[in-house]
């Protein structure tokens, strides 16, 4: 017995005799001619999407605007010359640079802050970012600083203790609610 040829079968489903469950109605046309500004103006999306551009922007560009102005024009003496703060990193560390030595870590002695990059809750991560700002606005405001280096914690990070004007940093620190003393060991959590 021979086959027919493949073209003059015709396949079979029941979803052949079914009509389409949802009737959409006709495609829609495209809009004649192109958007004119006006247009995209009128469209609230136009705002929204403006909104979260500008405020993407400001997150990553507001903190590197006040670390560099901070580096410019705030030195921190000591003993062999002056060093710059390049970067806060959290409430207790931040990125320095001195002629002498270079560029290296610096955890801050006498107080503990909140932890930025691995906090156990949400609050410590809020109150992280507070003292990461207290930290700038302290280094900022006073002209006054000094700092003077002790050995090497256990991450390999630079200790240092610092002046603000009078005072001991971590005082202030302590005083405004943004950190807690620590002398090293067990750290008490912030949740």
């Amino acid at each position: 017995m021979t086959r027919p040829p493949r073209h003059t079968v015709t396949p079979f489903s029941r979803d052949y005799r079914r009509p389409p469950r949802w009737h959409l109605g006709p495609p829609s046309k495209p809009p004649r001619g192109p958007v004119r500004w006006w247009h995209r103006i009128a469209d609230p999306r136009f705002y929204l999407r403006a909104v979260i551009v500008i405020c993407g922007l400001a997150l990553v560009a507001m903190p590197m605007v006040a670390d560099g102005t901070l580096a410019a024009l705030r030195p921190i003496a000591i003993a062999d010359g002056t060093c710059r703060v390049l970067h806060v990193v959290d409430g207790d560390t931040a990125d320095i640079w001195c002629p002498a030595t270079g560029m290296e870590r610096a955890r801050l002695a006498g107080f503990d802050a909140p932890e930025l990059f691995s906090p156990n809750c949400f609050a410590e991560l809020v109150a992280a970012q507070k003292a990461k700002w207290a930290l700038r606005v302290m280094l900022f405001t006073e002209a006054d600083l000094q700092m003077q280096r002790r050995g090497q914690d256990q991450y390999g990070r630079r200790l240092v203790t610092l002046w603000v004007g009078p005072d001991l940093l971590s005082k202030r620190m302590i005083a405004s609610g943004h950190g807690r003393e620590y002398g090293g060991g067990k750290r008490g959590t912030w949740c």
